[in-house]
């Protein structure tokens, strides 16, 4: 009998698209509307992503545009994203708001790169509490008599490769972010 990897492998991409999505959120100097994805307002009694509430667009390389659809969102757009201390500007005016991304600084873009490296090893301590519970799983069925020494030894080593892999794909997206960060 194999043992079943497919909640690790789901747990695996999980975790990768989560690392991903937190890489996103991390600016490099261009306007990005991904940044603004994890901003929360409170709005008609609820907290609500930007998105929801606004259209957002790219003006230039390093200018973002929100137009709330409800003008009595400006102010609570305006100071959530100050609030969350992203090193960009904002500026209120007739048409809604605009997003100013400074440009980065070699002291900046060192910080960006600690948070990648800190958003990684998030990521790989998470893929390790992940293989602690499979490896815990095969070794209980190993001790219940449902899979035999081999087949035990067998779905360790599968599961070793399956985690390098995963360690792998978390390197690279990190070492790409930092590409773009360090330009």
């Amino acid at each position: 009998m194999t043992y079943d990897f497919s909640g690790f492998k789901k747990r695996a991409k999980e975790i990768g698209e989560h690392l991903s999505k937190e890489l996103s959120s991390i600016h490099t100097g261009r306007a990005s509307v991904a940044l603004l994805d994890g901003i929360m307002i409170e709005s008609y009694g609820s907290r609500i992503a930007i998105p929801h509430v606004a259209t957002i667009s790219t003006e230039d390389a390093r200018t973002l545009r929100i137009v709330p659809w409800d003008k009595a969102n400006n102010k609570e757009v305006e100071k959530a994203i100050n609030a969350a201390s992203l090193g960009i500007s904002v500026s209120v005016d007739d048409a809604g708001i605009r997003v100013f991304f400074p440009e980065l600084t070699t002291e900046r873009r060192i910080a960006f790169t600690k948070v990648v490296r800190n958003k990684e090893e998030d990521a790989r301590v998470a893929v390790k509490g992940e293989r602690e519970k499979v490896k815990n799983d095969i070794v209980d069925k190993e001790r219940e008599g449902i899979i035999n020494e081999d087949d035990k030894v067998r779905a360790l080593e599968e599961l070793q490769k399956l985690v390098n892999e995963t360690n792998d794909m978390i390197e690279a997206l990190g070492d790409k972010k930092e590409r773009e960060i360090m330009g």
